[in-house]
């Protein structure tokens, strides 16, 4: 017997900037931006999973660190979540290509 796991739907507490952090992080991750946003990666010197020092940077945009701030924890969580969930549907061959990016080591 299976069951599948459904994520809950958490309310968002704030939406507008909660809204602009989404959309830096979709956009960083969309088809037409992912390998150049994994380039800003690699030539900062910056681990994918590393969110916070990703955000730090400002390889989200600038503006975004701010706007990540003003969230709750709640939120913030949300947006974490949903970078680490965006990273790894990353494809194949661009994960193999930036493979410093993804180690572990």
């Amino acid at each position: 017997m299976s069951t599948l796991h459904e994520q809950a739907v958490l309310h968002v507490a704030d939406p507008e900037p909660f809204g602009v952090v989404k959309g830096a992080v979709e956009s960083s991750f969309s088809s037409g931006h992912v390998a150049g946003f994994l380039k800003s990666l690699d030539r900062s010197g910056v681990r994918v999973r590393d969110f916070q020092s990703v955000l730090g940077k400002g390889l989200l945009g600038g503006g975004t660190a701010a706007e990540y701030g003003r969230l709750g924890n709640s939120d913030q969580g949300q947006i974490r979540e949903l970078y680490l969930a965006s990273l790894e549907r990353v494809a194949p061959e661009l994960r193999q290509k930036f493979f410093k990016l993804y180690a572990y080591y």
